[in-house]
């Protein structure tokens, strides 16, 4: 583990409801996806992504099943995926725009986290529920490097749901690309985008 974060806590300390921080707070309101095409070196080794995904994987986990796991990409290995996405359309016919596309999509950032949903049948744990905790563990993986001073961005495109780019990333059955957590550094600043007016998305119940 590097110096970033802290260790993690021992099985069964207390630990406080609520920690208070004008810092997190900060990060909360202000947090922003970098846009794919500005992420750049340096990005974290590979000690620092290990300790990022530790501390992404600190989320609501019902039962305590884990239903999630991990792929990294990084190096060359980000070129050699991006060609087999690249052979997978063209045996397909796709259009050259459309293969270069692929073949370049997993080296717009130096890493390349693929988050992995990986329910586990239990016959007690709704998979939605399972889920919904690997999509936490995509936004906490984003929370993670944004404060450690890495930009980042979640994403998903076709690769996500063709089974056999899924197949390229071994995924068994019942699992699913919840996202590619792209991460590096900023080159430029991403503007500000249009967000969800909340008030009209928010009701009281019971309705008066």
């Amino acid at each position: 583990m590097t110096k970033r974060f802290p260790p993690p806590p021992l099985r069964d300390a207390p630990l406080a409801g609520a920690r208070p921080s004008s810092d997190a707070r900060t990060l909360l309101a202000l947090r922003k996806s970098a846009n794919k095409l500005v992420l750049g070196d340096p990005a974290p080794t590979e000690c620092e992504i290990d300790e990022l995904l530790t501390v992404a994987a600190r989320v609501p986990d019902h039962r305590k099943l884990g239903p999630w796991r991990f792929v990294v990409l990084e190096g060359g290995a980000r070129e050699a995926f991006g060609a087999a996405l690249g052979q997978i359309l063209r045996g397909r016919g796709g259009s050259g725009v459309q293969i270069e596309e692929a073949e370049k999509s997993m080296t717009r950032a130096p890493v390349v986290v693929s988050v992995i949903s990986s329910p586990v049948d239990d016959g007690r744990t709704p998979v939605w529920e399972q889920e919904l905790s690997a999509g936490a563990v995509c936004y906490n993986l984003l929370l993670a490097a944004n404060a450690s001073g890495w930009a980042g961005v979640w994403l998903t495109e076709w690769m996500a749901y063709d089974a056999e780019a899924g197949a390229l990333l071994g995924l068994r059955s019942g699992e699913r690309v919840a996202g590619f957590v792209h991460i590096g550094t900023a080159r430029t600043p991403t503007p500000e985008r249009v967000r969800a007016a909340v008030p009209e998305r928010v009701t009281r119940w019971p309705a008066p």
